[in-house]
């Protein structure tokens, strides 16, 4: 193989990667618009995900059509309940307490996940086959191509929802000024409820997609929720175009390192340009220096 049908393949490779840390990203920056707290729990979504997935498809047998949105639908259904339990009864908390509760969260999920499912990793066959495509000398796993499109169509559903719909403007609208959405009739313990939603489906349909690809196991989400987090500061936090960009460029650059540096450093080549980038630019690729938060996609 060549140095260009090389490079192409890391490439190949980074935006696959790249699109599961931008799905992540986009769930935290669902939450942070709509509550302006970080939500640490919300690579447990994702871990989630990828285990009921594969729980609904070799251990009940169920066709794909129909485990993909079930297992979406129970991760979302944890995630109101993660809500609707730990943070809806709570007045007025600060955003230290509420974060605090999202860490706690993270470690009270992926304890239960280890007791329900294990300590060994769980494999799921490839949703279309495993016969690689070949392009320009580099090969492609239909998989991958699954993980591309369902960020396309995470994108493309969250754009239609915040610029087209009712509810996303209420969710705006609750991010910008919540005591106007409040004066207004906007019920923003329901946003925030919906924000949890979002976000746990968003994270949920990232693990059912990625697992075919990797082994997943109940520690799988803590280091996608760390890449997904600095992708979403990366792109600026608050930002949806921001955090696809950025995803998608440390994949990139995660995976160019692996391959022509060494796969040990991948991490920490990853880690040296979200700073060398926050150094120049604080606010992120594409946030405002006041990180004003749901921004348009």
């Amino acid at each position: 193989m060549d140095v260009f049908s090389r490079t192409l393949q890391y490439i190949f490779t980074g935006i696959a990667v790249g699109s599961i840390y931008a799905m992540v990203a986009l769930g935290f920056n669902i939450i942070y618009n709509c509550t302006g707290i970080i939500n640490f729990a919300q690579g447990e979504f994702v871990m989630l995900g990828g285990m009921f997935m594969v729980t609904l498809t070799t251990v009940w047998k169920l066709p794909l059509i129909l485990a993909f949105p079930l297992a979406v639908l129970l991760v979302v259904i944890i995630g109101i309940g993660f809500e609707r339990i730990a943070i809806h009864p709570l007045k007025n908390p600060s955003v230290l307490i509420l974060i605090m509760i999202t860490i706690a969260g993270s470690i009270l999920i992926k304890g239960i996940a280890m007791f329900a499912w294990g300590k060994e990793a769980r494999f799921l066959p490839h949703f279309s086959g495993e016969k690689p495509i070949i392009i320009a000398g580099a090969t492609i796993l239909p998989q991958s191509l699954w993980v591309i499109a369902s960020l396309v169509v995470v994108v493309a559903g969250l754009a239609f929802f915040f610029n087209r719909t009712l509810v996303g403007k209420a969710m705006r609208a609750c991010s910008h000024n919540s005591d106007a959405a409040r004066l207004v009739g906007i019920s923003v313990k329901q946003m925030v409820t919906l924000s949890f939603a979002l976000s746990a489906g968003i994270g949920a349909v990232a693990g059912v997609v990625i697992a075919p690809i990797t082994l997943m196991d109940y520690q799988r989400g803590a280091m996608l929720a760390l890449k997904g987090f600095g992708a979403a500061i990366l792109g600026g936090l608050g930002s949806g175009t921001g955090a696809v960009i950025a995803g998608l460029l440390i994949g990139v650059l995660e995976s160019l390192g692996a391959g022509y540096i060494s796969s040990h450093y991948k991490d920490a080549i990853a880690l040296i340009v979200l700073l060398l980038v926050l150094f120049v630019r604080p606010s992120g690729l594409l946030g405002n220096i006041d990180m004003q938060r749901l921004k348009k996609f």
